[in-house]
């Protein structure tokens, strides 16, 4: 008989030293689906065995999620003995092996999470990591478990004429009324959530590759009719991104099929399936008129990621969720390095480095902080974040640092070799590096379990009767809001003492800070050094250092390492920002003739003067500070940013004008006008022009691309003119059919710092184009206005009520979607008392509501405990 047992209340804690090998192994996989968007019955055929290190009465167990058994056979009967528990099913099996057989019924139309198989815009396709194949049929729903499928697909062919799978295409016909099939196999064994099936009205950018070894491949991105125009970079991208694969790792694609299917309604950015790889629909289509700048190299990169996780990731998976670092830290880091080989690394250092520090800086500093290997979770769904990813990519970078490009590469080539087909940990990978690479990582071993941001203090003295410059060095880190205490990580610090006069050096050293506290004599130093420390940023660490502004500003002129010379002036504006919000006197000037240097250097290229002369973040200065006031943060920023505008109008105004790019190109000079043109413009505006309105909207109605565009609607976002209404209208009726382009005309809205944002907000969340339904539309709106930092943290608390009301309603359709907004309350103890009370009250709202999903219930929980 099956009966269920009752859900429990609290949702049960998963540790990482509870882990144990499976007791049943699945080698073979047949799913046979019968498709329709409201009714979808799925046939599984599982050839389970029984793991020989398992008890002989251990039952079979198969993890399922809001799905019911139709019928269950062994061995050909009908099977009856079976339980439903917590909503697994558990067979109480005998013997060693077994051929288990199961029907189950799904109304994919009706699932708003979007995990599992749901539908589209009439389009049905899956989502399975971490755990949504549970919601498909049973099975041991497990990163350990992997099997070899094989997929039968049928469904009416007018409504479905595409249906894709994972693998080769091995058959295909037409069957009854109308409907028609196709088979597929995937020989190489993949775990569960690597599986991903699509059905629907597509057509097909097809394309090709030969690998290294002659072998040819076919590709194709799989998109609405109306939209393959603008597949032309993603498939570019993957075609890049299997070469360089082949060139940089020695690792060749292994089908002869890659498919890319785009999807409007995705919880993520894409997903890895094993030859066919799922994107959200913002990752793929681009073209001049709909994306800009930034939108082309997120593609490239995305692309990339998901491509490169066919060995690091699906060839080898992990052994459990708590090694998920283990694919995507490793693959976030061959992401980036494709992209810096692709366009200018120097940029790409400075964009991976902003993110961390705006994403995982924070995370590590608050009530969710958790090392890159985590000990323990409720809902797996809420570790992907920016520590498993971006923190995770940096230790993979540190790795290389230490071992140099060559050794680095043995490694890798090791563990791929010595892993191929297994589910791996974190642990395998770095004996893999150490064995290949020939060096030992044990202390480095601590940074996958150590959470926090480790604070390096950076101190510089010269003997000049010796001539030995020396650096002490300590490292502390802060965990769970505690007082920051000694740490003995092993952080690689890419290091040079710049001549004072011209700023030559006698070349780069990496120290290695493995104690507490460490100094080291430099010698050859007749005068008095400038310090250029953790260059590259080849540390995640906050740097504290006793350099003077005087120090810095010659840094930002004079080093040759374009990541330290953008922080020097980074660090140089932060440090009198974050001293006049604390009420310090400081002077500004020395500001002011950096930025002046900066501008009479015709050497720099466009891109690169943007960073140099944009000021940090509201958000990046917040981060700096004991406690948060973002309203004086504000107002300090803007009064600095207006006095740089004015004493630098002439020049700004010369950029400009310099700046017009001509026809469109993607190329590096012509990005790199549009990028500067946009800072430029920014800045105009800032000074108080009497014709920036004017200069602006002139800039929107000429553009030829979304760059331009949006960075014109930008500053007209923020300024009270009729040119403002005149080109968000426009905006609106241009492009109010092309969802990814609306979705900026939200954000760019939910951004704008004028005194009526919460009024905006309250009534574009009514806006007949709003829905909570689809995750990019909700990002688009409510995640740009979390990122407002003055308008969110408004004094009122309607910000924060508006976040939990949304949080709470979003929550009963989209539990991992609205998790995603937690983090951004949590940090609540590091504010003003006056605001840090109302974000508190706010969580404490959402905590209240019955039936809190797990996702929400775990973040909300941690960040009030």
């Amino acid at each position: 008989m099956a009966d269920a047992a009752p859900a429990p209340k609290d949702p049960a804690t998963i540790r990482r030293e509870d882990y144990r090998p499976p007791a049943w192994f699945i080698p073979e996989v047949e799913l046979d689906f019968q498709l329709g968007l409201d009714h979808t019955l799925v046939r599984s055929k599982l050839d389970v065995r029984r793991s020989k290190s398992a008890r002989a009465d251990e039952p079979l167990v198969l993890q399922g999620d809001d799905i019911t058994p139709n019928a269950v056979k062994v061995d050909g009967a009908a099977f009856t003995d079976w339980k439903l528990v917590e909503g697994d099913l558990v067979l109480p099996l005998s013997g060693a092996s077994h051929i288990v057989e199961i029907e189950v019924e799904l109304d994919p139309s009706t699932n708003t999470q979007l995990m599992g198989l749901y539908a589209s815009n009439g389009m049905l396709c899956t989502q399975c990591e971490a755990e949504g194949f549970r919601r498909i049929t049973f099975a041991p729903d497990r990163p350990d478990v992997l099997s070899r499928y094989q997929v039968r697909m049928e469904a009416d062919k007018a409504k479905f004429p595409v249906l894709l799978c994972n693998g080769d295409k091995v058959a295909d016909g037409d069957g009854e009324n109308g409907r028609h099939w196709v088979q597929w196999n995937d020989p190489w064994p993949k775990p569960s959530y690597l599986f991903a099936l699509v059905a629907g009205d597509l057509v097909a950018n097809n394309d090709s590759f030969t690998t290294r070894s002659g072998k040819p491949v076919e590709l194709n991105i799989w998109v609405r009719d109306g939209d393959l125009d603008r597949t032309g970079h993603a498939m570019q991208a993957v075609k890049d991104s299997m070469r360089w694969d082949e060139e940089t790792y020695g690792r060749e694609y292994d089908l002869g099929l890659f498919n890319i299917v785009a999807v409007s309604d995705f919880n993520m950015g894409a997903m890895e399936n094993k030859g066919l790889n799922i994107f959200n629909s913002r990752y793929i289509l681009a073209d001049p008129e709909v994306a800009t700048d930034a939108d082309f190299d997120g593609i490239e990169g995305v692309v990339a990621h998901e491509y490169f996780h066919n060995w690091s990731g699906n060839r080898v998976t992990c052994r459990d969720w708590f090694q998920l670092s283990l694919k995507e830290g490793f693959t976030v880091y061959r992401d980036q390095s494709f992209s810096a080989d692709m366009g200018s690394a120097a940029l790409k250092r400075i964009e991976d480095v902003r993110i961390l520090r705006a994403a995982q800086f924070p995370e590590d500093a608050g009530p969710l902080a958790h090392p890159i290997r985590p000990e323990s979770y409720q809902e797996i769904s809420n570790f992907y974040t920016a520590t498993i990813y971006n923190k995770g990519a940096e230790i993979i970078r540190m790795m290389n640092t230490l071992m140099g490009p060559e050794n680095f590469r043995k490694g890798t080539d090791l563990y791929f070799d010595r892993h191929d087909g297994e589910a791996a940990t974190c642990e395998d990978f770095v004996t893999a590096m150490e064995d290949g690479g020939d060096i030992d990582l044990k202390q480095f071993r601590k940074w996958y379990e150590t959470p926090g941001t480790p604070r390096v203090s950076a101190t510089l003295s010269h003997d000049p009767q010796t001539g030995t410059a020396t650096i002490r060095l300590t490292q502390r880190i802060a965990q769970n809001g505690e007082k920051p205490k000694p740490s003995e990580l092993l952080i690689p610090l890419r290091t040079a003492l710049l001549d004072p006069e011209t700023g030559a050096h006698q070349g780069e050293q990496l120290l290695l800070l493995d104690q507490a506290e460490k100094s080291f004599a430099l010698e050859g130093y007749k005068e008095r050094p400038i310090l250029s420390i953790n260059r590259g940023f080849s540390a995640p660490i906050i740097l504290d250092s006793d350099q003077t502004a005087e120090e810095l500003a010659f840094l930002s002129a004079h080093d040759d390492d374009p990541f330290a010379r953008f922080e020097a002036m980074q660090q140089l504006m932060t440090n009198y920002l974050t001293a006049r919000v604390s009420g310090t006197p400081v002077d500004r000037d020395i500001i002011l003739l950096a930025v002046a240097k900066i501008l009479a250097d015709t050497s720099i290229d466009p891109a690169f003067l943007a960073e140099l002369i944009q000021l940090p973040s509201e958000a990046f200065l917040g981060d700096q500070m004991v406690e948060v006031d973002p309203q004086a943060i504000h107002e300090e920023r803007e009064k600095l940013r207006g006095k740089i505008a004015v004493q630098f109008e002439k020049q700004f105004r010369k950029l400009y004008k310099s700046c017009w790019p001509g026809e469109f190109s993607l190329d590096a000079e012509a990005r790199g006008k549009r990028k500067l043109r946009n800072v430029t413009l920014g800045y105009l505006a800032a000074s108080f022009s009497e014709d920036a309105a004017e200069i602006a909207f002139d800039q929107y109605r000429e553009a030829d691309n979304m760059t331009a565009m949006q960075g014109a609607l930008a500053v007209l976002s923020n300024l009270e003119s009729e040119e403002r209404s005149a080109a968000f209208d426009n905006f609106y009726k241009r492009f109010k059919d092309n969802a990814l382009v609306l979705d900026k005309w939200f954000s760019l809205q939910a951004m704008s710092q004028r005194p009526d944002a919460l009024k905006r907000i309250d009534s574009l969340s009514r806006h007949p184009d709003f829905t909570l339904s689809n995750p990019n539309r909700v990002r688009a709106l409510y995640g740009a206005f979390t990122g407002n930092a003055v308008r969110f943290h408004d004094p009122s608390g309607k910000g924060y009520q508006l976040i939990a009301d949304m949080v709470i309603a979003l929550d009963k359709q989209n539990p991992q979607t609205a998790a995603r907004f937690i983090p951004p309350l949590g940090r609540w103890r590091r504010y003003e008392r006056g605001r840090s009370e109302l974000m508190r009250l706010a969580l404490e709202k959402i905590a209240g509501q019955p039936d809190l999903s797990k996702d929400v219930a775990e973040q909300v929980h941690k960040s009030l405990a």
